[in-house]
């Protein structure tokens, strides 16, 4: 049951929600009147752990008798190891710390801007994004943001941003003129409905972006973090990025974002350029190594791809059995969608009365993003809700 006090002290910026979550467990979590729910939500790609996982729980609970926050004033051994283990699994280059995906990405545009304001190309500060996409809800995020479902009503927005159709690459390379300086997309759109980048485009934007001197941005704030079956989506197509905005998955429920940057881009931040007060925290760093660690002792990476194939099966058995609804099935890992004719947001209810938790996307889509820890048997219990739920279509 939803409090009173809900509507009465909150801004209504979200729609009034339908349940009160108050307990959550592994791949569980439990309302406020004691029903309890299969989570294939994760948060929106966050707790890639489920919940209260024991070894995140007790490494944020040792750190945080330790030290929780100090500044960017000095330096943090957590934070410097963390950048030391993400460049590892990325590439050459440097990282830079803040708290959200929203301002990874705020921190990559403004990476471009800078790369555009040295030497000689100050004037190429302009940036490609493809269509569909969605970069987060502050002003600089929301730019690069095409759909005016979250434009609508914060107009003049940042000038600087053309967009182009998702996987066609054509369409980007016309659209480079003498003022591009990066291109930005996600490697799967997430809120826009779970639609994967071929690795043909990934690789046909790199070999342009490397010809003309074009930094290539990557969103992986919902694709990463061994989502997709690879540490970071993009990674499947062999392209190596300027710079990459990670986040969600990071910290697996504790706040912590990242940008990565690339050895040709990794010293363009300079003293007073950029900042965060929160950023890289050592308890926020202390949850993420928490997360690498729990990820590669359970080898949770191979899991999502092997589980995410596993849920991608019984949803195209589902596709099959209910032709008539036209479904679709997209994604990879254990990011994955069901798109179909209809507003999914009836059947999105049918689930959650039925005990499955899921999330819409945009294109009537519903996302399925359970942990990459989920058990078999428990994608064997979705399944079998979401046919029970398509049963009463």
């Amino acid at each position: 049951m939803i409090s009173n006090d809900h509507q009465k002290y909150l801004v209504s910026n979200y729609a009034l929600p339908a349940l009160s979550i108050v307990r959550g467990q592994g791949t569980k979590l439990w309302d406020s009147e004691g029903n309890e729910y299969l989570d294939f939500t994760s948060g929106i790609a966050v707790t890639n752990l489920g919940h209260n996982h024991p070894e995140w729980v007790r490494q944020l609970n040792k750190q945080s008798m330790i030290l929780t926050h100090c500044s960017n004033l000095f330096s943090i051994p957590e934070q410097v190891r963390l950048a030391k283990r993400l460049v590892e699994k990325i590439g050459p280059g440097k990282v830079l710390f803040c708290n959200s995906g929203a301002e990874a990405n705020e921190a990559m545009i403004k990476l471009a801007r800078l790369s555009a304001s040295h030497g000689k190309n100050g004037h190429r500060n302009e940036i490609l994004v493809a269509e569909n996409g969605f970069h987060g809800r502050t002003m600089g995020a929301l730019s690069a943001t095409a759909s005016s479902k979250y434009r609508n009503g914060f107009d003049p927005l940042l000038p600087g941003f053309h967009f182009a159709p998702f996987n066609n690459l054509e369409a980007f390379v016309s659209l480079i003129t003498e003022k591009t300086g990066a291109i930005m997309l996600e490697s799967v759109q997430g809120e826009g409905g779970i639609h994967v980048a071929d690795d043909a485009f990934l690789q046909g934007l790199e070999k342009i972006c490397a010809s003309r001197n074009i930094l290539l941005l990557l969103d992986e704030v919902q694709a990463g973090i061994g989502r997709t079956g690879e540490f970071l989506g993009f990674q499947k197509s062999g392209v190596m990025p300027g710079a990459v905005a990670m986040a969600k998955g990071l910290g697996a429920g504790f706040p912590i974002g990242a940008l990565w940057v690339g050895k040709p881009w990794e010293n363009i931040f300079t003293p007073g350029t950029h900042g965060t007060t929160f950023g890289g925290s050592p308890l926020a760093c202390s949850a993420a190594h928490s997360v690498l660690d729990i990820m590669e002792k359970e080898n949770l990476v191979q899991a999502a791809k092997l589980k995410g194939n596993f849920l991608a099966a019984k949803l195209n058995e589902l596709r099959v059995k209910f032709s008539n609804l036209d479904l679709e099935v997209r994604g990879r890992g254990l990011m994955l969608a069901l798109a179909m004719r209809k507003e999914p947001a009836p059947l999105i209810k049918r689930m959650r009365d039925n005990g499955l938790l899921v999330v819409g996307a945009a294109g009537n889509t519903i996302r399925l993003l359970p942990p990459l820890n989920v058990k078999q048997d428990e994608i064997v219990q979705a399944i079998a809700i979401i046919e029970k739920s398509l049963k009463d279509q």
